[in-house]
């Protein structure tokens, strides 16, 4: 973990007819002094809001929280401009915004947007010189020439302004992998945590990748997209038969998070609602209040010399 911030934040829903509870959540989140928030981005469905509109919109109503897209459909949105649109969102913001990407999952969806579909492994390699070419368009320096097989820029300025912290959703051992060589952070798919097959199976292949590449496995976190309910009363069971994760009260939810730092090197946690619905004020509340606090007040509690609280979102 490196001495890394463990953050924690929740996914909001961004309906068209949810405007006022993404609004009124998000500014509860930032009082409470959460990390983050999500929204998804599935631009083909016309009751969405779009993705990077509302972050920019939300941003500018909040003072704390960063946001971020969980995670960018990349083939619709083109790297070069998503570098400057991430960009000007952390300039706008003083620095609250996170890059999540993913390299496509629903292609049929995508393509009926007209985007020309690529083949999983040109999908990945097109992610992955993404990624490469949103961090040269930032952070100053000499005009960028790039060519690659999926992008291509010409004398291209940077913007003088830092990119943010990359974090994927990476899947397959491929983009796995491209994970381990150029993101900051990894957010397992289909809610996978710490106990899982996927996780175990997974992280491995990033932090081979990162080693290979000359990068220290501990500095890409691992943010974990979380589903459950937080009930007034303990669970006698927080996980069902197949090992997922219920829910529980504040002390069972500290608990759980807190093994999940210490033993299983966990660095952020995005809440869901259990059926990944909206997002209610009294839970959103508790786990900003309570449960997030408690967490970090143990970390920082275990090992003084160990993991503690420090680097920045």
């Amino acid at each position: 973990m490196s001495g890394q911030k463990i953050v924690f934040g929740f996914g909001a829903h961004s309906g068209i007819d949810e405007t006022s509870h993404l609004l009124r959540t998000v500014q509860q989140a930032d009082r409470d002094r959460l990390d983050h928030f999500s929204l998804s981005d599935h631009p083909y469905i016309g009751g969405r809001l779009d993705a990077y509109a509302s972050l920019g919109f939300v941003l500018g109503r909040t003072q704390h929280i960063a946001g971020f897209a969980n995670v960018t459909n990349l083939p619709t949105r083109p790297a070069p401009l998503l570098a400057r649109t991430v960009t000007s969102l952390s300039a706008l913001s003083g620095g609250r915004v996170v890059l999540g990407v993913g390299a496509g999952g629903l292609w049929d969806r995508i393509a009926d947007m007209g985007v020309p579909r690529l083949s999983p492994g040109d999908a990945v390699d097109a992610f992955e010189e993404a990624i490469v070419l949103i961090k040269l368009l930032s952070g100053g320096g000499p005009p960028v020439t790039y060519q690659g097989c999926h992008y291509q820029v010409d004398r291209i300025e940077p913007a003088p302004v830092a990119a943010p912290p990359v974090w994927t959703g990476s899947v397959g051992p491929k983009s796995l992998a491209a994970t381990g060589r150029v993101a900051d952070g990894w957010i397992p798919g289909h809610a996978a945590d710490w106990l899982s097959e996927r996780y175990r199976t997974s992280r491995p292949i990033i932090d081979e990748a990162a080693a290979a590449a000359g990068r220290d496995p501990r500095e890409i976190r691992t943010i974990f997209n979380f589903p459950g309910r937080i009930t007034d009363r303990p669970l006698t069971s927080t996980r069902d038969r197949d090992g997922r994760w219920l829910g529980g009260s504040v002390s069972q939810w500290v608990e759980e998070l807190t093994g999940a730092v210490l033993e299983h090197g966990a660095s952020g946690f995005t809440l869901f609602a259990a059926d990944h619905g909206m997002q209610d004020l009294v839970s959103l509340g508790r786990w900003g209040g309570e449960i997030a606090p408690a967490v970090r007040e143990a970390v920082a509690l275990d090992d003084k010399g160990g993991l503690s609280p420090g680097r920045a979102l």
